[in-house]
């Protein structure tokens, strides 16, 4: 594998000379739209000449958009797809691109790489810890790479099943009013869960083995009274778990396990007083050993661009709302 072979200072910014010019359509996009993506969130100018690329802007920014267009280059050079996708991957990723290489967790109908630094983090608790909390906003993969990590661990035979969990609650656990059977009336609140399991495994796979057992899909109601021994548990949208619900959780781990607590503290269902047990877990937990936490936040979101932006202002809108309360309470 061969790198831009040249890479040199010039006054106000980088020259890079790359080895091969009949990759560089791939690797600056159709209308150059890679290499504009580049400019705009880095803040510098890119201008091809040949094979050269000549790279403006104050220095870590140059620096870094030099690091961010040689993991591209490499990428095309493998035959792999440089698109808008892996352009905002590389960018979030950064200098943290080469520590991703390590980070690989394969499922039965895909490998799957983490897409920022928090990410690798997580990833590398979920396959090294025996407890892992991931806590941040929507569209950050807590619960994907989780699910991932589950699915790994069955098929390479560390865990014999999964069992995947959230609280089935709005504003309570209130199951009985919805229509049909117990599985008509949980599955809406655990499809994201099947979601990412059909990501993962063939269809004919989830089915038989949500037959069989040895996937699990139920809501958190009931898991009181078990005891999870040789299992990958997750429980997603832990937030909305009273202190209650999550101590009984965190108790059912039995021997040969491991658990993923996924949540986000900015959307509790919970009603108004009731005090999160995603919450007070983090309070008593944070100095326990062998539990691990990562926290995501925006620039971790891998949806859509928007998604960010929208995070961003919401939490933005909540910070100035926490300071204008401040000050009434003051006056």
């Amino acid at each position: 594998m061969t790198t831009p072979d040249n890479a040199r200072t010039s006054q106000g910014g980088l020259t890079v000379d790359f080895e091969d010019n009949r990759l560089l359509g791939a690797l600056f996009g159709d209308h150059d739209s890679n290499l504009a993506r580049v400019e705009q969130e880095l803040g510098v100018s890119l201008t091809s000449r040949g094979n050269r690329l000549i790279i403006g802007g104050d220095s870590a920014s140059c620096e870094r958009a030099r690091s961010i267009l040689q993991a591209l280059y490499q990428r095309v050079e493998r035959g792999e797809p440089v698109g808008r996708r892996e352009v905002d991957d590389a960018i979030r990723l950064g200098q943290d691109g080469t520590a991703a290489e390590g980070v690989l967790i394969q499922t039965r109908k895909r490998a799957i790489k983490p897409r920022s630094p928090n990410q690798i983090h997580y990833a590398r608790n979920l396959m090294e810890k025996e407890l892992v909390f991931g806590i941040g906003p929507a569209g950050t993969g807590k619960t994907y790479l989780a699910v991932a990590a589950a699915v790994n661990m069955m098929l390479t035979h560390q865990v014999d099943r999964i069992v995947l969990s959230r609280p089935a609650v709005e504003a309570g656990e209130r199951l009985g009013f919805l229509p049909g059977d117990m599985r008509d009336k949980v599955d809406p609140y655990l499809r994201p869960l099947y979601d990412a399991l059909y990501d993962m495994l063939p269809a004919e796979q989830v089915a038989k083995k949500l037959e069989t057992g040895e996937i699990e899909v139920a809501p958190l109601a009931f898991m009181r009274g078990r005891t999870l021994a040789n299992a990958y548990v997750i429980l997603d949208e832990a937030q909305n778990t009273t202190t209650v619900q999550m101590k009984m959780l965190l108790t059912r781990l039995g021997e040969n396990s491991r658990m993923a607590i996924t949540g986000d503290l900015s959307q509790v269902d919970l009603p108004r007083g009731t005090k999160s047990g995603l919450r007070e877990a983090m309070e008593v937990l944070r100095d326990v050993e062998g539990i691990a936490f990562t926290w995501f936040d925006a620039k971790d979101v891998v949806r859509h661009p928007l998604v960010t932006r929208i995070v961003r202002a919401y939490a933005g809108h909540e910070q100035s709302e926490l300071f204008d309360d401040g000050r009434r309470t003051e006056k």
